[in-house]
């Protein structure tokens, strides 16, 4: 399937957009991006979505900055500086300009790592997204400073379906805190919870730099048609 590719603005914010060529009302999702904000992979997942008929939009979290442009160290400094509610306002403007102005008839979130946290903190307070997708969710039960929200207690009032994937060797989030996410989850009166684990794998092995190690390549080649797979059977 033919794609088109832009930068957008949605009001203050520019969004990286990929869709498909003859969009019409048809699915949507928000990508919410790791540090490497809106680099090649966040471009080439999302150009993958919209090949396969779904609108894609993804935020920008450093605003202009990314790995194409910008070291992982600068990058982790700029995170420092989000803002929770900061975030989730241009979290909702993106999901608005989704719903509202390309016309997406359904739209889901998936994120990964600080974009898994905030996929999980969106969908709390969002229940227009039609499913949630926590790619290695940087969800750690002791807040970092900048952390408003505890995103383990925040995700029991999700009412969408999700999908966390988490590797089994994650030095960011604890085997507990995983743990922790899924009674939350679990408890839910609604939303089917469906859980991943990759004994092994390293927080955020779905990042193409980290598959020169197999057991991260490995787990990215199972989960990822598996995510793809959930999104169609969730938003479509």
């Amino acid at each position: 399937m033919s794609i088109e590719t832009s930068t957008v603005s949605v009001g203050d914010l520019t969004a990286y957009l990929a869709r498909p060529a003859s969009a019409g009302a048809g699915p949507g999702m928000l990508l919410l991006p790791m540090i490497t904000g809106i680099g090649a992979q966040l471009r080439d997942w999302a150009d993958e979505l919209a090949g396969r008929g779904v609108t894609a939009l993804v935020w920008d979290p450093f605003k202009g900055r990314s790995t194409d442009n910008s070291s992982r160290e600068e990058l982790s400094e700029l995170l420092g500086g989000l803002d929770d509610d900061t975030v989730l306002a241009e979290q909702v403007a993106l999901l608005d300009h989704l719903l509202g102005d390309l016309g997406c008839s359904k739209a889901g979130v998936i994120g990964w790592c600080l974009g898994g946290r905030f996929a999980l903190l969106l969908a709390a307070r969002e229940h227009r997204l039609a499913s949630v997708t926590a790619y290695h969710p940087t969800t750690p039960s002791a807040l970092r400073p900048n952390h408003s929200y505890d995103t383990i207690a925040e995700a029991a009032a999700i009412t969408a379906p999700v999908l966390v994937i988490y590797p089994g060797n994650d030095a960011a989030v604890p085997v507990a805190d995983f743990e922790a996410l899924q009674t939350s989850l679990q408890g839910r009166s609604s939303g089917a919870t469906i859980t991943q684990f990759y004994p092994g794998a390293d927080h955020g092995f779905s990042d193409k730099s980290r598959h020169d190690v197999e057991v991260n390549a490995a787990a990215f080649k199972l989960s990822w048609p598996q995510a793809l797979d959930f999104i169609n059977t969730t938003t479509t």
